[in-house]
């Protein structure tokens, strides 16, 4: 563990069995190339997120990419989450393209240059798995935070990330799927770790909802800044503060409007009332209509 650029890095267990693998098996070569490309493809998300003002605590490496813990966690816009996600494999692509042109020139012999294509490949294709914590899993995240409230689209992909887990794992153990009819230990590994880490992320989803909650505010006063305006929801003064919660979209501010049941308006709350209304009572069940005055 170091700590450079203001981050601590680190190595992940998972990276270190592989690590002791290689080695064991006399492909130190190899281990340093995949450390290399790990390391600069999770390069590529730092300086992305650093181009937008997010604060990295840590990046962990792991075999195939990174997972970098942010202070911002959940309150940043969709956009820029896209952008660093795609900030990873962008890394592999253009590492992939100059082994090519090193091959073509005959700077790098063949059989060099082929594994340093494959590898950046293999690393930025599997990155791109809709499976958290992956770039493509983020990706899955903001797409269906675009059609979904933060909550509903959270607890989504961890359950898509979990059955997709699954087919991955199994399909590690098809033998006809691979050469010399076997079981593909590497990718099973991988694919108990990607379903171990999303278990952990259903157990701690109303921690993640908290967290994104609290970065809340910070995003819907940059967006006010910009002038965007507000969305509404409609919801009657006996719902619980915190259902009304779990409607709020990620990309949009809200402006909550509490009616009865026969549409008569009550009062108009903005998003940041129910923030303090939720974290300044100790009962979970306060209604919307405790808060209008």
């Amino acid at each position: 563990m170091i700590k450079a650029f203001g981050i601590i890095w680190s190595v992940h267990p998972l990276f270190v069995i592989v690590m002791l693998l290689s080695i064991a098996a006399g492909r130190f070569a190899e281990l340093l190339t995949l450390f290399v490309l790990v390391f600069v493809h999770e390069l590529g998300h730092v300086v992305a997120a650093r181009a937008f003002g997010w604060t990295i605590r840590e990046v962990k490496l792991l075999p195939f990419g990174g997972v970098a813990e942010v202070e911002e966690a959940g309150g940043m816009p969709s956009r820029e989450e896209a952008i660093v996600a795609l900030a990873g494999p962008l890394q592999n692509v253009w590492m992939g393209l100059v082994a090519w042109g090193l091959g073509q020139t005959g700077v790098w012999d063949a059989e060099w240059t082929q594994g340093l294509i494959q590898a950046n490949a293999m690393i930025a294709l599997f990155n791109l798995l809709p499976i958290h914590p992956l770039d493509g899993g983020k990706l899955l995240q903001c797409l269906l935070g675009s059609m979904l409230a933060y909550h509903k689209a959270l607890s989504w992909t961890i359950g898509i990330s979990i059955a997709l887990s699954l087919l991955l794992g199994l399909s590690a153990c098809a033998y006809p799927l691979w050469p010399g009819d076997r079981i593909q230990l590497n990718l099973l590994t991988i694919a108990m770790f990607l379903i171990a880490t999303n278990w952990t992320q259903r157990r701690h989803l109303p921690f993640l909802f908290i967290r994104f909650l609290m970065n809340r505010d910070r995003y819907a006063q940059r967006r006010i800044a910009k002038g965007v305006n507000a969305s509404p929801i409609i919801v009657r003064p006996e719902e619980a503060v915190q259902s009304v919660l779990r409607l709020l979209l990620r990309d949009k501010i809200h402006l909550i409007y509490v009616t009865t049941r026969r549409g008569e308006l009550l009062g108009v709350l903005p998003e940041y009332e129910l923030l303090y209304g939720f974290f300044s009572s100790a009962n979970p069940n306060r209604t919307i209509g405790e808060l209008i005055v």
